[in-house]
């Protein structure tokens, strides 16, 4: 039985690895630079690098959710703008707890919606009009409520934070083998310049090898916070059921955009690029799907098809990669806890026993 405690455990864990990780793949790249290539001294070196690196992250948490907001083209809603989303976010903010985040419109014709920022004060709401054309009210609460979850669960702020390690090993990496290469084809002038040119494709193959494991520490962290943030909905609204169709009306609807996947997709309540996938397979064996044979999926075919793909051992090493659950699988968890609803047990101590 999960609990909010193990999803910090979880971001804990996956901080300390990554940074582990992270730490000893500096120090070796500062320790073979600092012997083969440029002979300066390794503490200073170490110094530099490591002060770099803090910079960098420092500058992604505070510059990030800048970021974010000129690339949505937010529009930041003045007060009575939109009173039933105001009234419906300041409703669940009150009794989740959490400060009332700013609320934005997003000028976009895709269901979806986002939270974001630098602390729980200072997060931003912001909805899609899509989402708010393609989904019922009771769907949007439910959407809301998910988003709620991120802030008092502050797994946003973990997320932007980690995701700049993987961002990085994979800036060195590029750097590296270009650098190695370009040395590389020039080690007839000097012994030592093609040793430095080796240890820099070697530099390159690690910090490849270091961004793969953080960047697929980073992916699981952000799928599991999925499923804590639904569960959440689910305990916030008591309508589970409102959640896990409103789920698959935005999965649905993402996949028939014409438009291309961009920005920071894990903080989405639905990835674009994952449900143009996960639509993509199942109309792939859309006859073995169409029970009636009427040649379209209804509600119940399209949900048989989801479960059965989300079982297929492509799409599971496929979600290894991806920012969110498949969505059956969100909708099983919702089902599950609807069941458990059904029976009067479930209580404030049972939110999360089923992620």
């Amino acid at each position: 039985m999960a609990s909010l405690t193990q999803l910090k455990f979880a971001m804990a864990t996956s901080i300390f690895i990554a940074s582990f990780i992270f730490g000893l793949f500096v120090v070796g790249i500062i320790f073979l630079l600092q012997y083969y290539v440029f002979g300066f001294d390794l503490w200073l070196g170490l110094l530099l690098t490591l002060g770099g690196i803090g910079l960098f992250i420092l500058f992604q948490y505070l510059i990030g959710p800048a970021i974010v907001a000129a690339t949505a083209r937010l529009h930041y809603l003045k007060p009575g703008e939109n009173p039933w989303l105001e009234s419906t976010v300041k409703e669940l903010a009150e009794k989740s707890g959490v400060p009332m985040p700013r609320l934005a419109l997003v000028p976009d014709q895709t269901p979806n919606a986002f939270v974001f920022g630098t602390s729980a004060k200072s997060a931003t709401l912001a909805v899609h009009e899509g989402l708010m054309r393609s989904l019922n009210k009771d769907e949007i609460r439910a959407v809301i409520a998910h988003e709620l979850g991120h802030v008092r669960h502050r797994d946003f702020i973990v997320m932007t934070v980690l995701s700049a390690l993987p961002l990085i090993a994979y800036m060195i990496a590029q750097f590296a083998m270009r650098a190695g290469m370009y040395s590389s084809s020039y080690s007839r002038r000097r012994d030592r310049e093609g040793n430095a040119g080796a240890v820099l494709l070697i530099i390159g193959v690690v910090s490849f090898i270091v961004y793969l494991i953080t960047f697929l520490s980073v992916r699981w962290l952000s799928r599991l916070r999925e499923h804590y943030a639904d569960a959440y909905s689910a305990y916030l609204t008591g309508a589970p059921r409102s959640l896990a169709s409103g789920l698959a009306k935005i999965t649905y609807g993402l996949s028939i955009s014409p438009k291309a996947p961009e920005g920071a997709r894990a903080f989405y309540i639905g990835d674009p690029a994952q449900a143009k996938q996960e639509i993509h397979e199942v109309m792939q064996s859309k006859s073995e799907y169409d029970l009636d044979r009427d040649g379209v999926l209804d509600e119940r075919e399209l949900e048989l098809a989801m479960e059965r793909e989300a079982k297929s051992v492509w799409v599971t090493m496929n979600s290894w990669f991806a920012t969110h659950p498949p969505t059956f699988k969100r909708i099983l968890l919702l089902r599950e806890i609807e069941q458990e609803m059904t029976t009067g047990n479930y209580t404030i101590d049972r939110v999360y026993a089923h992620v």
